[in-house]
């Protein structure tokens, strides 16, 4: 149900009451209530991963790790916080001076819907442990996702909502921004929709973070272990049907192990399990909707009218898209110069490193790459070229709570996880005493 100005307006003064309740809590007392919300979602884990499925096809043995993954954040949290927000005490030539971290009031969240609980969590949990309260305008094709995180955050131990749903259509996401009670926003999605969300933030003076779109590089060196290399590359594009914005895309692979590369990425993707998405047994299913599955076939099918060479997959009925593996791909290829959202992978040869890193920082993107190789000391000399918020070596790119997330260029701003993810919310206050 799609609400009204005066409904949203409701909800907005509800989660602002709450705020001012939530800040009185001591640091003590709110970490119990995140101890509440990760039981009830470990307890629900279950109800919870079959809604993700049922809303956006993601198989159920996925949506049950990423549920689990939440719980996982909630623990890192738990367990670092009172060291990431204590009292900074600063040597002057006052009496008494300190740094102290302050909540700002309500945030608003505006989330995707490919991982529909755990962008949710990342977003929330440290900014909760901080004394922030939340709305949250979530993908309208992941109704029943949304509902319940609704209620796994509202747990039973407090009497009023610190996370409310706000039903709206996305054209009215910037009157919500330009509302004096909405105090900063974070936003999961597209390029466009960042540079929206920015633009009325900017006019209105009010923060945000923005994680946007990615289009990862895989850098395979001659020296990487190519079992490894190929392992991970399928789980890195294959994953989630693809629809990842730190998902593997470009895969760059030196020419002297490009064969063996192609022909274990092969074997890998034919180890894919397809099927029921709610049997643990299927590691891959279709994509979201269907129109996301033609826009990705569009992409390709420019792409190898261009030149491009179709190694394996290409087909598609209706929102299922085959894992596809595209050879022979250059720069001025759809798959090569925009985002893939979904199975794709195109393959690159170089022959030196130094191309290896031209043709991985030529994107617009900036979110994280990943490199392979065996002599990891060699590699060092390299890394302060890559234009990336992250890289990882002999890994796929992934979130987790131990390290900072976020991009730079067109990927976005602002960091989430780690101890960075409770400072971009909070009021760094500095305290003096004479």
């Amino acid at each position: 149900m799609i609400m009204n100005s005066d409904s949203t307006q409701i909800i907005l003064e509800t989660v602002q009451s709450s705020f001012y309740k939530w800040r009185d809590f001591s640091l003590d007392e709110r970490l119990i209530i995140i101890k509440d919300i990760k039981a009830r979602l470990l307890e629900n884990k279950h109800a919870y991963a079959h809604a993700i499925t049922t809303d956006m096809n993601k198989p159920i043995k996925q949506a049950l790790a990423e549920v689990e993954k939440c719980a996982y954040l909630c623990d890192y949290y738990i367990d670092h916080a009172a060291v990431f927000l204590q009292n900074q005490e600063v040597k002057t030539n006052w009496s008494k001076s300190y740094i102290a971290f302050r909540p700002l009031g309500v945030l608003l969240g505006v989330m995707p819907w490919n991982f529909p609980f755990w962008q949710v969590f990342r977003f929330v949990i440290p900014n909760l442990i901080v004394g922030n309260t939340f709305v949250v305008k979530h993908a309208s094709n992941v109704p029943l996702s949304a509902q319940a995180l609704e209620d796994v955050f509202n747990v039973a131990s407090i009497d009023f909502p610190i996370y409310k749903n706000l039903s709206i259509k996305s054209n009215e996401v910037a009157s919500v921004i330009e509302n004096p009670i909405v105090k900063a926003i974070s936003l999961t999605g597209s390029e466009g929709a960042g540079r929206a969300v920015a633009e009325v933030a900017g006019k209105h003076l009010k923060k945000c973070v923005l994680e946007l779109g990615g289009s990862n590089a895989f850098i395979v060196l001659e020296d990487a272990d190519i079992n490894l290399a190929a392992k991970k590359a399928v789980t890195a594009r294959m994953q989630n049907a693809g629809q990842s914005c730190i998902a593997g895309k470009r895969f760059l692979v030196h020419e002297a192990v490009l064969d063996s590369f192609v022909t274990k990425f092969k074997e890998e993707i034919n180890g894919l399990v397809t099927g029921d998405k709610f049997d643990e047994t299927v590691t891959f299913g279709a994509m979201a909707r269907e129109d996301l599955a033609i826009e990705l076939q569009t992409q390709m099918n420019d792409s190898l009218a261009l030149g491009a060479t179709l190694e394996m997959g290409g087909t598609r009925e209706g929102a299922y898209f085959e894992p596809t593996l595209l050879t022979n791909v250059s720069k001025e290829m759809p798959v090569f110069k925009q985002e893939t959202f979904g199975p794709l992978a195109s393959i690159v040869p170089f022959k030196t490193i130094e191309e290896a890193i031209e043709l991985s920082n030529d994107s617009n993107f900036g979110l994280g790459a990943s490199i392979f190789t065996a002599n990891t000391n060699n590699l060092e000399p390299y890394l302060h070229l890559f234009e990336e918020g992250a890289l990882f070596i002999n890994e796929m790119v992934i979130s987790d709570p131990n390290m900072p997330f976020g991009g730079i260029k067109n990927s976005g701003f602002g960091r989430e996880l780690s101890h960075f993810a409770l400072y971009e919310f909070a009021n760094v206050q500095s305290i003096v005493v004479k």
